[in-house]
């Protein structure tokens, strides 16, 4: 875990330093539709889960390779989790169930990118890895039970073992296509979480984040 950590620094470092000799940045904010994966074993646990409305928002550097490739890295805030409801019924009384798990990271995507001339606009596509590192997160649940609601509200223990929730290190993939016209881009990307954060080391428990998401951006500096 300590490599990983002094890994994930250096990934930050790199990125701030590169961004400063950057031909053109472009600032970006958005929507984060987010959910997560959960598998116990074969079974999948998560069928039932929704998703969590959260934001991103931060910055990339944009690197042309040549014609029409470039390398795009970036540095995001960027929101995550998910959201369950549910009703049971125990000795023939209905429990109503809801809990959110919302979680706050930061992002640093490593993509490719390629971009096209279509009449007046620019098209593109970007694919490529990303890490991320949660900074906190909540655990906010709400049960109703004859009339009698039941509220709890915890923080996410980051860690590895028995007693904490998730492991703080998040790595994975991201695609994404998007359009562009003079300064302004729209974009879509999907964030396909690759590494396991379940707190504890098993092979039969997986727990794996899920991010859509939509910005806009803003081009400056050349």
């Amino acid at each position: 875990m300590k490599n990983l950590m002094r890994l994930f620094l250096l990934m930050v470092a790199l990125n701030m330093a590169t961004a400063t000799f950057a031909q053109t940045f472009r600032a970006k904010a958005g929507l984060n539709l987010s959910n997560m994966l959960m598998k116990s074993e074969e079974e999948l646990v998560s069928d039932n889960y929704k998703m969590n409305i959260g934001f991103n928002a931060g910055i990339t550097a944009e690197f042309p390779i040549s014609g029409v490739f470039s390398f795009e890295p970036g540095l995001f805030i960027s929101t995550k989790g998910f959201n369950e409801s549910a009703t049971t019924t125990v000795g023939g009384v209905a429990i109503e169930s809801k809990s959110k798990i919302g979680l706050l990271y930061i992002d640093i995507p490593l993509t490719a990118k390629a971009t096209f001339e279509v009449g007046n606009y620019q098209v593109f596509g970007l694919f490529g890895p990303y890490v991320g590192m949660g900074l906190s997160g909540k655990n906010k649940s709400e049960s109703t039970s004859s009339g009698v609601t039941t509220n709890l509200d915890k923080d996410i223990k980051w860690g590895e073992g028995d007693d904490k929730d998730l492991k703080r290190l998040d790595a994975g993939l991201i695609f994404g296509i998007g359009v562009e016209r003079s300064a302004y881009q729209l974009g879509i990307t999907y964030a396909l979480g690759i590494a396991n954060i379940a707190a504890f080391n098993t092979d039969t428990f997986q727990v794996k984040n899920r991010v859509l998401g939509i910005t806009v951006g803003y081009k400056f500096g050349e």
